[in-house]
C-alpha cells in the first residue's frame, strides 16, 4: 500500500477545504489554480509525471493531466476541480468544511466533483505502478460549470489517445452513454421610446416580443415533432424559455425587450442548424421591423453526446456493474472528451445533489467506487485484454 498520500477522508476533506467556485460574475469566479496544485503534489509524490496547462481566455485557470505507464491505449480517469457558487443563506453548514453526519459527507463540490479525485487516489494505493502495462492517465479540468473551457482546450490540444475514458460525474455509479447539449440565447428587441398617450410615435418592444415567443413556440413544436431519441426519458429536443425584462414605466412605451431561452438539443443533431431555424422562424418580424431583433449567445454551444452502445467498453462496465448504460438530459464535458476516445459518464454520488445546499455524498458510495476503479485501471492497463 502507498503510505506517501493522505487518508481517503484528509484527502476529500482538504479538497473541499479549496475554494474553486467558477461564476459568471468576474468578482465571484475564483482561479483553480490551488487545487491543481494540491492535486499535483498527491500525483506526483505516487510517482506520476504531472503536467499543468493553463486554459486559455479562463480567469487564470488551469488542467492537469497525471501519467503513469508507458505505450499506446490505457485509460483516461477525469473530471471537473471547480463548483458553482453556494447560497450562504440557505447552508446549515460551512461548505468547505467536510462533515460527516448520518452517513454523509457534506460540503460544496463533495458530490459535484472534487470528491471523485480522492476516489481516484485511494484506488490508486494498490496499484503497482512499475507492472503497468497500458499508461493510465487523470485529467482534471477547469471552468466546466460555466463554460466547459478546461475540457474543450484538452481535447483540442492532447495528443493522447487511451482506449476509454470515464468522467467522474454524480451517476450513482449508473453508466451514462449519452446525454442531451446545450444552447442558451438572449433574445433582444429594440424599439422606440416615446410617451405612453401616443403610441403611434413609438415602436413597443414589448409587442414585438409577444410576436417572437408566439414564433419560439411553434419552433419548439416543430423540434417535438421532428426529432426523437427513445433512448431518453424526454425523447425530444426541449426548449425553454427563462426569463424575460423589459420597460421601465408603465407611462413610456418600451423600446428594448429581452428573453433568455434555452435548447437542450439530441445527440447528432446539428447546433448550426438549429440556429438556422430559430433565424428563419423570426425572419417575418424582422421584415416587418429591419434591425430590431438580436439573437445572442449566452454560453458557447455544448453539442449533444452519445457513446455506442455496443461498444466494448461499455459492454465491459455494464457487465462490470450489471447495470444498462442510460440517457440523461444533464450535460458534461463528455462531447469534447468522446473527440479523443471512447467516453463514459460513471461517478459516485447523486445529481440531485448537484447545486443544492448543503450538498452531500453517501458514504455508502466509496467502497464501490473502490471497486469499479480499481477493476477497471486492472482490466485496461494491467492485463493484456480486457475482462
Amino acid at each position: 500500500m502507498n503510505s506517501k498520500l493522505p487518508t481517503f477522508l484528509e484527502m476529500f476533506s482538504q479538497l473541499i477545504e479549496v475554494s474553486s467556485i467558477s461564476s459568471l460574475s468576474y468578482k465571484n469566479d475564483i482561479s483553480n489554480r490551488p487545487i491543481i496544485e494540491l492535486l499535483s503534489g498527491w500525483f506526483e509524490s505516487i510517482g506520476f509525471q504531472v503536467e499543468v496547462q493553463k486554459v486559455p481566455h479562463t480567469n487564470n485557470k488551469f488542467n492537469m493531466l497525471a501519467k503513469s505507464g508507458i505505450g499506446s491505449g490505457g485509460l483516461l480517469l477525469t473530471g471537473h476541480t471547480d463548483t458553482v457558487p453556494f447560497d450562504e443563506g440557505r447552508w446549515h453548514r460551512n461548505p468547505f468544511k467536510l462533515e460527516e453526519v448520518d452517513n454523509k459527507l457534506y460540503g460544496l463540490g463533495s458530490a459535484d466533483m472534487k470528491g471523485f479525485f480522492a476516489f481516484i487516489l485511494d484506488s490508486l494505493r494498490d496499484i503497482k505502478l512499475d507492472q503497468l502495462k497500458k499508461p493510465i492517465y487523470i485529467l482534471a479540468t477547469a471552468d466546466e460549470e460555466i463554460s466547459m473551457a478546461g475540457a474543450r482546450f484538452f481535447s483540442k490540444t492532447t495528443t493522447i489517445r487511451p482506449e476509454f475514458c470515464i468522467i467522474g460525474e454524480p451517476t450513482s455509479l449508473k453508466p451514462i452513454r449519452a446525454h442531451k447539449g446545450y444552447i442558451a440565447n438572449t433574445i433582444r428587441v429594440i424599439g422606440k421610446s416615446g410617451h405612453s398617450s401616443d403610441p403611434e410615435k413609438g415602436v413597443n418592444a414589448i409587442e414585438i416580443m409577444n410576436l417572437v415567443i408566439d414564433k419560439i413556440l411553434h419552433l419548439r413544436n416543430f423540434l417535438k415533432e421532428k426529432y426523437n431519441n427513445d433512448h431518453f426519458l424526454i425523447s425530444y429536443p426541449t426548449l425553454n424559455l427563462g426569463s424575460i425584462n423589459g420597460g421601465d414605466s408603465c407611462n413610456r412605451i418600451c423600446a428594448c425587450c429581452e428573453m433568455n431561452m434555452d435548447i437542450r438539443p439530441l445527440p447528432g443533431m446539428a447546433l448550426k442548424d438549429l440556429h438556422n431555424l430559430m433565424e428563419e422562424s423570426l425572419n417575418d418580424i424582422k421584415r416587418k421591423w429591419p434591425n430590431s431583433i438580436q439573437i445572442i449567445p449566452l454560453i458557447e454551444d455544448i453539442p449533444g453526446y452519445e457513446s455506442p452502445g455496443d461498444s466494448t467498453v461499455i459492454k465491459f462496465i455494464e457487465k462490470s456493474l450489471g447495470h444498462k448504460a442510460e440517457a440523461v438530459n444533464y450535460c458534461t464535458e463528455a462531447p469534447f472528451l468522446q473527440e479523443i476516445c471512447p467516453t463514459i459518464v460513471l461517478g459516485p454520488g447523486s445529481i440531485e445533489q448537484a447545486h443544492q445546499p448543503d450538498e452531500y455524498i453517501e458514504t455508502k458510495f466509496i467502497e464501490p467506487t473502490r471497486d469499479i476503479l480499481k477493476s477497471t485501471i486492472h482490466s485496461f492497463c494491467l492485463s493484456s485484454h480486457i475482462n
